[in-house]
């Protein structure tokens, strides 16, 4: 039996309003709250993303020995490809450093490393 069930996720941010607009179209959620300070979407199940503006922010390293990226995000797309340049017209960035043939690790507007794979590959 689980002690707890995981709703919402939430990331610090630079910008908390460019970041919710850019996962809100990566992701397809709908923003549900947005100011300065804080923004919040909501997905499916019940599912949230939160982004909190955090004065001094200072992005995660990629790629960074020391395991400071703390946790990144893995999305599965259809065409790797494709995710890649769509997340990119949307503000992401793609570093040099790539681990893998099979995903891509981007970076979101604030700096945090997400990763997208082919969705076969999790099936």
């Amino acid at each position: 039996m689980a002690v707890a069930t995981l709703k919402m996720l939430t990331l610090d941010s630079s910008d908390s309003r460019r970041d919710a607009r850019f996962w809100a179209a990566v992701l397809g959620w709908e923003v549900a709250h947005e100011d300065d300070a804080y923004a919040m979407l909501t997905g499916p199940d019940g599912m949230a993303l939160g982004l909190g503006t955090v004065e001094g922010h200072v992005a995660p390293g990629w790629p960074n020995a020391n395991g400071s990226k703390q946790f990144h995000l893995d999305l599965a797309v259809d065409d790797l490809d494709d995710g890649v340049e769509a997340c990119l017209a949307l503000g992401a960035t793609l570093p040099d450093e790539q681990p893998g043939e099979t995903w891509r690790v981007l970076l979101d507007p604030s700096g945090h490393p997400f990763c997208l794979t082919r969705a076969a590959s999790w099936g």
